[in-house]
């Protein structure tokens, strides 16, 4: 498996080519990038820029882990906004358009949420019109990430929807696309069940994976904690992927970043990934 860093591990603001500088430094394989609404990687971004990233990319001697974005959030595939699901189903195709330039695999995609308690005022959404309007959009998308060559990775995240391995089996099951798998994050199953079980189960699906880890006992937001200081039993986790054949990246998501120092988190993550690995 190839060791990743995510991009919202670095300090917000950062250049892109400061991060893929200092995520060599450290010890990474990969970066995974962020399509954002502006700035470098953004909405209007172009070829040209794409291909500048590119080469500060081979400049560095440094893979490309993923390409993830946050605009799902505002712009959920399963609004009530019709034009806000034309809006979320427009940038999944602009991501894979992206991500076949930057020769990344697989995207990570939230396919839209039941409810977001994290997000002041984010709309709830009948759970079982969620369930129709996300497949019927990742239905629609995946023939483009066919046309692309780029697999949709669906995000197992705090969004009251999906929320078993079981029923992710069962949605990507039924959009029935080689291009549609799981971007499977491992700190994100760990306030209701057991990471070990949702990689044994999804199995082939699983297209990517995040590292994080978190402490049941914290709670919330807050039981986001480094990587080997949680609950994550991550020798388990290890032996899962291995069972399941897994050898792509495994990608560390350390939101947020440390307040002081804030460098020092990407080498601290290095190191435990390390260990998980085994490479020390």
């Amino acid at each position: 498996m190839k060791k990743g860093i995510n991009i919202w591990s670095f300090r917000d603001g950062t250049p892109v080519a400061d991060c893929i500088k200092l995520a060599k430094k450290a010890g990474f394989d990969g970066i995974e990038l962020s399509l954002n609404e502006e700035g470098e990687l953004g909405l209007g971004s172009t070829e040209k820029d794409l291909r500048d990233i590119l080469a500060r990319l081979e400049e560095a001697e440094l893979g490309i882990a993923g390409l993830a974005t946050g605009l799902y959030w505002s712009y959920p595939m399963t609004s009530e906004n019709a034009a806000t699901r034309e809006k979320a189903i427009d940038i999944c195709k602009k991501q894979l358009d992206f991500a076949a330039v930057l020769g990344v695999d697989a995207i990570l995609v939230i396919p839209g949420a039941v409810g977001v308690d994290f997000i002041p005022g984010a709309e709830v959404v009948d759970y079982e019109r969620a369930y129709d309007r996300a497949l019927d959009a990742i239905s629609k998308l995946a023939p483009y990430a066919k046309q692309t060559g780029v697999s949709i990775g669906i995000e197992n995240v705090w969004n009251k929807f999906l929320l078993s391995p079981l029923e992710m089996r069962s949605f990507l099951d039924a959009v029935g696309s080689e291009f549609v798998g799981s971007y499977f994050d491992v700190g994100n199953t760990v306030y209701s069940g057991y990471p070990e079980h949702w990689i044994r189960i999804l199995g082939h699906r699983i297209k990517k994976v995040h590292f994080k880890d978190y402490r049941r006992q914290a709670g919330g937001l807050h039981g986001f904690v480094d990587l080997l200081a949680g609950d994550v039993d991550y020798p388990a986790v290890v032996a899962a992927l291995q069972a399941i054949g897994y050898d792509n990246y495994v990608t560390a998501e350390m939101i947020p970043p440390y307040n002081h120092h804030s460098e020092q988190i990407i080498f601290n993550t290095s190191g435990a990934m390390d260990a998980i690995l085994g490479r020390n």
